[in-house]
């Protein structure tokens, strides 16, 4: 196969319609993506041994889970070495890192309890985002956190806040890129509550308590996260959209998270991304595919990723959108799973790159919908496939079809190894 020609013949064919594909390329190459890490070993984190509460559940028993924090960051650089484009890190509080014998509660972990990770980015120059861990702990009591009506159990998770604010900060310094610091609470009722706004009042002063912890604005971005239901909690959740967004829109600095798997199935946040545009300087995402819900399903190249990235980059939103990806397999190979996800994302900015937006948008202002709607469609053929092997080939990775063999390399040499 001469790539090469094939690119040649694609290049020209996109510029007929007004795009340089070559600009694209390097326009994307400059747009961090961040990679969670929690695939790699099923959501467990190090900094406990029960299971995972708060809503969430992974399903599947596929070999070779990552153990330990060095297993967790050789496959992680393993799954970034066939990823093209800009990286982050997106950790978890929970993945904290102790000394032999050494442990503290969540209300009292430190930056130095991430050197590790820091020194794991910048070998890669990759910046850190982060999430305080909310979930899966003795001290989420009736399945209740930042809204429990317990103050003790309110000010654990309040000052757990505010220490994540303080690592977050750590992270931005040692790395010189700023951090996105989300908020997600699990908290919520199985069945019809008594009292809606009580727990919704609570949560509201904990985030407020949370960050009125000092911290550089240029530094670190909170956010703070919605939910539609969740296991165990399918009747309310305390952060639902209207209050997370409520609150982000009631206090400076605080950016609206939205996670495309924590809406009804009918909405789709391809149309709120541009919405929320109208009003916010910054927003972030956490990118998924929910197949029923909050399935938090691998990243596919389907419709609806495709349709988010183009709102982003159609709105000139590359720089306003922290992106990032959030979802957890545990019935496939998970080094496939972390590069197929970031891989499609990274396919859905590069084909919205490839979209003559200007022209489209001037045709939609003319209301020339007829010819709208057949450029559109006539858009679908055209060879963007020699386009992301070439994006892939100038990022230094393997194109579609030749990275899967590695994978099944490293399972085959580490990963069956583990037991």
């Amino acid at each position: 196969m001469d790539r090469e020609k094939n690119y040649a013949m694609a290049r020209e064919m996109y510029s007929g319609i007004g795009v340089d594909t070559d600009a694209a390329m390097e326009q994307l190459k400059n747009v961090p993506v961040s990679l969670h890490c929690w695939q790699g070993d099923d959501v467990t984190g190090f900094d406990h041994d029960g299971p995972l509460t708060g809503g969430i559940q992974t399903t599947g028993n596929y070999p070779g889970k990552a153990r330990t924090p060095d297993e967790l960051m050789q496959d992680m650089a393993q799954a970034l070495a066939l990823m093209p484009g800009k990286k982050k890190l997106n950790l978890h509080a929970s993945y904290a890192i102790f000394g032999e014998g050494e442990f503290v509660d969540r209300d009292r972990i430190e930056p130095k309890h991430f050197e590790k990770w820091v020194a794991f980015a910048k070998e890669r120059d990759m910046g850190i985002d982060f999430n305080p861990t909310f979930f899966s702990h003795d001290k989420v009591k009736d399945g209740l956190t930042l809204s429990a009506p317990d103050e003790g159990t309110r000010k654990f998770w309040i000052e757990h806040g505010k220490a994540c604010i303080r690592i977050s900060e750590y992270f931005a310094k040692e790395t010189g890129i700023p951090c996105v610091m989300n908020i997600w609470t699990g908290d919520g009722y199985k069945d019809i509550p008594a009292d809606r706004m009580g727990p919704r009042l609570r949560y509201r002063d904990s985030l407020e308590q949370i960050l009125a912890e000092p911290f550089d604005r240029q530094l670190v971005k909170p956010c703070v996260e919605s939910k539609v239901f969740g296991i165990g909690v399918e009747s309310y959740t305390a952060g639902s959209a209207e209050f997370t967004l409520s609150f982000a829109a009631s206090h400076p600095g605080c950016l609206p998270l939205m996670d495309n798997g924590h809406y009804h199935p009918t909405e789709m946040v391809s149309d709120k991304i541009p919405a929320l545009l109208v009003f916010f300087p910054e927003i972030a995402l956490h990118i998924t595919r929910p197949v029923r819900w909050d399935s938090d399903h691998v990243v596919l190249f389907d419709d609806e990723t495709k349709e988010m990235a183009k709102e982003i980059v159609r709105n000139n939103a590359l720089g306003r959108v922290y992106m990032a990806l959030d979802y957890f397999d545990a019935g496939i190979n998970r080094i496939a799973a972390w590069t197929v996800g970031f891989r499609s994302w990274q396919k859905a900015l590069l084909l919205a790159l490839c979209t003559p937006n200007a022209a489209f948008k001037k045709l939609q202002d003319e209301n020339q919908m007829t010819k709208l709607m057949v450029m559109q469609e006539e858009l679908k053929t055209y060879p963007f496939g020699a386009v992301w092997d070439e994006y892939c080939r100038r990022c230094g990775v393997p194109v579609d079809g030749m990275w899967l063999d590695m994978v099944e390399k490293y399972e085959k040499e580490v990963l069956s190894a583990r037991r």
